[in-house]
């Protein structure tokens, strides 16, 4: 991780800074020990994550121990499960499928797969939908939406083993992040040349993947970055007695794994999951700031059986808000649940709640997003839009050259445009409704004497 040093006396006694937050971290803490109690879990852990930065705002885990009696506490009490365990994803691996699906070209949002009436098969075996549902026709934006497997399987047969496997890489799976903590493991990713129909098939789903918690939140936030992973880390600095920093550590990216298009047409999908009827993430909705989300529930291996158990599961939910500028990606996953089996029941309420203290904490830097009704909107419209400071850059982007062109908004709903719009101080004409497909001037053309643009947008049908 790149740092600056500053000279300072030898052998020097120096205090570690981190970039934890005491009132999230305070608040992710009983906000998992209750979760854990309603649930009458076996445990489960919280990372909370911005994602422009990589920085770990809070991490907690259950069941938890005093350091300060750290004899006494057991080996499993110990462990710091957001990186030293993998789990199956379940359906909070989908986002990652889609995501290159969609950059790949080989699906868009309105493309519609035949979800076989709830039983598909495969090779020598038949998949079904969680809770034996049965879906016929899907678009790709439902398959999301309504966490359907059997979509998820026919999107991975188009994407194909190769590409797939790719992605899930650059995504950093089957990897260690290199956080600066001790006991990361890499998950486990098997070679795509080993993987058979099923194996592929059972990881568009999340199962036959090993992942763990810090993979699973850094991942999501290369969505909510517009496409970049950062490196995530939880050391901010070290400073002398004098309060002088001696070293800082300073946001890293990784790389960019999706194009910022793709990333916002995620965005958009991962919003619909949480926001709109039937969504599988309707309990993580929040009220007037919009929450890009996905569910998950994953079944664990018997391993005295080598089958998956129908009884024992890790429930989970990951988001992040606001959508259209996200302050914090959170992973919320409760193991073993006796009550409340599904992500959507044990992990959103939990990631709702949190996220509501967030919003009370840091209400100046979020605020509230008023729906945008697109229907207002004529087409042909002059919108004309308050100048206001532009956002931070994606990272590795040179922000002089941003600030000289005309932004790319292709990809973005009418609400995200509108909200680029006003960072450059342009005048929007808005055509259409749905995400945006063309735009003049073009994307990258010098803002100098162009202080209008006129956007078209499509739902695609």
């Amino acid at each position: 991780m790149p740092e600056r040093s500053v000279t300072g006396k030898r052998d020097e006694q120096l205090s570690l800074v981190l970039t934890l937050d005491s009132r999230i971290q305070h608040a992710v803490e009983s906000n998992l020990k209750e979760a854990v109690l309603r649930t009458r879990a076996r445990g489960g852990f919280i990372i909370v994550m911005d994602p422009r930065t990589g920085e770990i705002l809070a991490m907690a885990n259950n069941p938890v121990f005093n350091p300060n009696a750290y004899a006494g506490a057991t080996a499993d009490q110990k462990r710091n499960r957001a990186i030293t365990d993998c789990f199956d994803p379940g359906s909070t691996f989908k986002p990652f499928l889609v995501a290159a699906a969609i950059e790949e070209g080989v699906v868009k949002e309105t493309d519609r797969f035949y979800c076989e009436n709830g039983a598909y098969r495969v090779a020598n075996a038949t998949f079904h939908e969680a809770n034996r549902k049965r879906h016929g026709v899907l678009t790709v934006r439902e398959i999301l939406k309504y966490s359907s497997n059997i979509g998820s399987v026919k999107i991975s047969e188009k994407l194909g083993r190769e590409k797939f496997h790719r992605y899930i890489r650059n995504f950093g799976f089957g990897q260690k992040t290199n956080i600066e903590l001790p006991g990361e493991i890499p998950g486990l990713l098997r070679p795509w040349q080993s993987w058979t129909q099923v194996d592929t098939s059972t990881i568009a789903f999340g199962q036959g993947i090993s992942v763990t918690a810090i993979q699973l939140v850094s991942a999501l936030s290369a969505i909510a970055n517009d496409g970049v992973l950062m490196q995530p880390h939880i050391v901010k600095k070290f400073v002398d007695a004098s309060g002088e920093t001696v070293r800082e550590f300073t946001p890293t990216p990784v790389r960019r794994v999706v194009s910022a298009e793709t990333a916002r047409r995620m965005t958009a999908m991962l919003t619909n999951v949480v926001g709109e009827q039937g969504g599988t993430g309707k309990n993580a909705a929040l009220v007037n700031v919009d929450v890009a989300g996905k569910t998950g529930t994953a079944q664990k291996f018997d391993f005295a059986h080598r089958r998956f158990s129908s009884e024992r599961v890790r429930t989970s939910f990951m988001g992040f808000f606001p959508s259209e500028n996200p302050r914090f990606v959170m992973l919320v996953s409760i193991d073993e649940p006796q009550l409340h089996k599904w992500g959507g029941e044990a992990a959103a309420p939990v990631f709702r709640s949190i996220s509501q203290q967030l919003i009370r904490c840091f209400e100046h830097d979020i605020g509230e997003t008023p729906p945008v009704q697109e229907k207002e909107i004529n087409t042909g419209a002059r919108i004309r839009l308050v100048s206001t400071p532009a956002a931070i850059p994606a990272a590795g982007a040179a922000a002089a050259d941003e600030e000289a062109v005309m932004p790319d908004f292709r990809g973005m709903t009418v609400r995200q445009a509108l909200k680029a719009a006003q960072e450059k101080g342009l005048a929007l004409t808005v055509t259409g409704s749905g995400w945006a497909v063309s735009q003049k001037p073009a994307a990258g053309s010098p803002l100098k004497g162009h202080r209008s643009c006129t956007v078209s947008f499509s739902t695609g049908d």
